[in-house]
């Protein structure tokens, strides 16, 4: 099963084996290479063997001798820039762990803890590595939510992620909307969707993954929603686990939340290199898109949350500086009203975008352009393009403020 390649370093055989056990409880994390004792230069023969290996994720035991593993990390981050370093020790010793950062680790895992921990650092790696800038196969996640009912989301995913398959390819559509419209809007009849991915982890493969797709004569993928709501929420790991597959084997995946506001949001949100948040220019969907922000604001997918205006027609003295003040959200892109275009569309199951002449459609291939551009162009920032402006937002904290030693 694919997972994360990872691995240990240490200098006490009981820590290894500790280490272990809590990479495997985890079930994200797969050990590739392990060994007792640290690089002590440039050349040792251990580094060799953690390139050979393929790692991802060095786990680096700090708890017997600090100063040799700290070195050790200062080895690694100098010779092997791909591989993310977690320290691993006790929370006793505040001076270790901040030389152990300045060093290059990225995550301090609390040596006495269980897997818990590490299963938390693993998915934010994996968060962080859907969003790597020019990561050669690492597929771009666009998560679309709703700011009310009835906005518009999933004509907005559906459209966009079909214009992605047009003009670029290898797009999948998952549908996560607490129950899937998307299948609807395509006129498919999925025999198998979310639910059978996230209850066939142990054994997803690239193969079983393409069976539960749904294909469209585009060739777009489609991994359906439930037909019927359902209780159960996938834990983080289980989240992790699927678009760790996902975006390995796509080039784009749209996410299609609709309306759904829960922690699994939380995590896609997180995972997802922009957050769009589909709205009308109407008091309900400005109010609502606002506190989407706030729920938003405990993950750091709130960092990617633009708005994408639907039904869009120009106010006089209503502009996108009072939408920021609404909402919190600066305004990406704005949809032309063409409810006579889009209602029968719907209803026939041809979205709107595969036809040639309506203003709506091109706006959709615009939109989808954009996103592609940002992606190649802006990394994991979001560019904010909108009437040919483009300007950067934002991106994510890191360490180097830690590193640096400020």
């Amino acid at each position: 099963m694919h997972g994360i390649a990872v691995a240990l370093l240490t200098e006490d055989p009981e820590h290894l084996s500790a280490l272990q056990s809590r990479l495997e409880a985890t079930k994200l994390g797969q050990k590739v290479f392990a060994h007792i004792g640290f690089p002590v230069s440039p050349t040792d023969s251990v580094l060799r063997q953690l390139q050979e290996s393929r790692a991802e994720v060095a786990i680096v035991d700090i708890s017997k001798e600090p100063q040799r593993a700290i070195r050790a990390i200062e080895l690694i981050r100098a010779t092997t820039q791909q591989i993310a370093i977690f320290a691993n020790g006790p929370m006793t010793q505040p001076t270790a762990i901040v030389a152990s950062m300045r060093a290059g680790a990225g995550e301090y895992l609390d040596h006495s803890a269980g897997s818990d921990g590490l299963l938390e650092a693993l998915t934010r790696f994996t968060s962080t590595r859907t969003r790597t800038p020019g990561a050669a196969g690492k597929a771009r996640v666009f998560t679309f939510l709703s700011a009310k009912g009835g906005a518009g989301c999933t004509t907005a995913a559906v459209n966009t992620a079909l214009a992605l398959q047009q003009a670029h390819g290898d797009v999948v559509l998952v549908d996560f909307a607490p129950i899937g419209h998307a299948s609807l809007h395509l006129n498919l009849r999925p025999q198998f969707g979310v639910l059978d991915a996230l209850q066939n982890l142990h054994r997803m493969d690239v193969s079983l993954l393409d069976g539960l797709m749904t294909l469209t004569k585009e060739g777009l993928h489609v991994l359906a929603g439930p037909e019927q709501p359902y209780p159960a929420e996938p834990t983080p790991g289980e989240l992790a686990r699927l678009f760790d597959l996902l975006v390995n084997h796509y080039r784009f995946v749209v996410v299609d939340a609709s309306s759904r506001l829960d922690a699994t949001t939380r995590l896609l949100s997180d995972l997802s290199n922009a957050v769009l948040v589909v709205a009308q220019t109407d008091v309900v969907s400005l109010w609502s898109a606002g506190r989407i922000h706030a729920f938003l604001e405990e993950g750091t997918g709130r960092d990617r949350l633009r708005m994408v205006m639907n039904r869009y027609k120009k106010i006089p003295g209503f502009t996108d500086e009072d939408v920021l003040h609404a909402t919190n959200c600066k305004v990406l892109w704005k949809v032309p009203n063409a409810f006579h275009s889009v209602s029968p569309a719907i209803d026939h199951g041809t979205p709107v975008v595969l036809q040639e002449g309506p203003e709506i459609s091109r706006s959709y291939r615009a939109l989808a352009a954009a996103l592609a551009d940002a992606s190649t162009d802006g990394g994991p920032d979001l560019i904010y393009a909108q009437e040919g402006e483009r300007k950067k937002m934002p991106g994510r904290l890191n360490l180097s403020a830690v590193r640096a030693g400020q």
